[in-house]
Formats: C-alpha cells, sequence, structure tokens
C-alpha cells in the first residue's frame, strides 16, 4: 500500500487536500456568516472598521486554511510509521 501512495504525483496530492478544503472552507462561510455579521465581529474584537467583502474574505481564507490543514495531517497520519518487515506479516 506504502509504494502505491509513492506513485501518487505530488500535484495530485496537493489538489486532493486543497479542492475539498475549498469546498468545505465555501460552506462554512456561508453558514457561519449567516449567524454572525463580520462588521459586529470585527468591532468587537478591537480590529477596527473592516467592510463586510473583508471580512467574508478573512472568515473564507481562515476557513481554508483549518480545513486544509485537517486534510494535510490527515494524509500525513495515515502513513505507516515504519516500513513493516517481513516477520510482522506472520
Amino acid at each position: 500500500m506504502a509504494s502505491s501512495q509513492q506513485n501518487i504525483p505530488t500535484t495530485q496530492k496537493v489538489i486532493a487536500v486543497l479542492w475539498p478544503s475549498f469546498l468545505t472552507a465555501g460552506i462554512a462561510t456561508i453558514l457561519f456568516f449567516t449567524a454572525f455579521d463580520p462588521e459586529l465581529l470585527m468591532q468587537t474584537g478591537g480590529y477596527g472598521p473592516v467592510t463586510r467583502i473583508g471580512g467574508y474574505t478573512v472568515g473564507f481564507f481562515l476557513f481554508w486554511l483549518l480545513t486544509a490543514s485537517t486534510g494535510v495531517l490527515t494524509c500525513y497520519f495515515q502513513r505507516p510509521c515504519h516500513e513493516p518487515t517481513q516477520s510482522e506479516f506472520n
């Protein structure tokens, strides 16, 4: 199984993480900002005046970063810790 994962091109691995996380970030942005106003959140947080579009943009990229990092961690932790030896199969 490890040899089949090594044959996958790096570009395909990157796209396999970024595309689903992009879609998930879009859905999360819609759901989050349906309930919360970005202007009010920024003022409450002490960030000063920020437009709604700016808040949506920052929120989207933060959600994308979060979901992409979970995808990368999933790919990292699915790898075996070490190569299995023949004696471990018996």
